[in-house]
């Protein structure tokens, strides 16, 4: 509350949340007089790099709707997986989820997703393959054997690429840890639109900070 009066006190417009805890943004937004954007809050969202990832999408592939799309690795600890599925059905993709199962949430299925613990059913065909790194940071316990075991499996490289469309692209939120969830050979290739989603996402914040200001 304390918190709340101080913030409000300085008479901001707008708010830029990130926060450890899930539903930080949400309970600030209670509180305050002003827009809050929601930066990142521990694994429940992180709805500004769906926006710039469903934009990189379009960019490259003038659609998303129809589209075959594989988020791949730790989607337990991930906000940026949650929000992309939530953003990308709603745009009509087809979504699949690749992990194993000790990095897959209890409540998967009410998602409405196609689930797979074998990275190659689960990329076979996909026009896009978005990675997303292990958040050692958030596991209390070990969720994998080893990374060298994980790279194995999950890891994409340029053989598992082969697996999918021929004009697939590649993605990663960042920041990427190359040798574990994704190769160096694949991450910096012509399929990969890494670069992409920086500059992307510059533009959709500003944008989100305009029309937010207008309010």
């Amino acid at each position: 509350i304390d918190t709340a009066m101080t913030l409000n006190a300085m008479h901001p417009d707008i708010i830029v949340i990130r926060h450890q805890d899930s539903g930080a943004c949400n309970l600030l937004s209670q509180k305050v007089n002003c827009a809050v954007l929601n930066a990142g809050d521990g694994r429940r969202e992180h709805p500004t790099q769906a926006l710039l990832d469903a934009l990189t999408i379009i960019t490259r592939k003038n659609k998303i709707e129809g589209l075959k799309i594989a988020i791949c690795g730790d989607i337990l600890h991930s906000r940026v997986a949650r929000s992309n599925i939530l953003m990308l059905s709603l745009l009509g993709a087809n979504i699949n989820l690749v992990a194993p199962k000790t990095l897959l949430p209890r409540n998967i299925d009410n998602f409405k997703v196609n689930i797979y613990n074998d990275m190659r059913d689960g990329i076979k065909d996909v026009d896009v393959i978005m990675m997303l790194r292990l958040q050692n940071e958030r596991m209390l316990s070990s969720y994998i054997p080893s990374a060298r075991e994980y790279f194995r499996y999950y890891g994409l490289d340029e053989e598992k690429l082969s697996i999918a469309k021929n004009d697939a692209i590649v993605m990663h939120p960042g920041p990427m840890n190359r040798g574990v969830e994704i190769d160096t050979s694949v991450a910096d290739n012509v399929q990969s639109v890494i670069k992409d989603q920086v500059e992307m996402g510059v533009a959709a914040r500003m944008a989100i900070l305009e029309i937010l200001s207008m309010r």
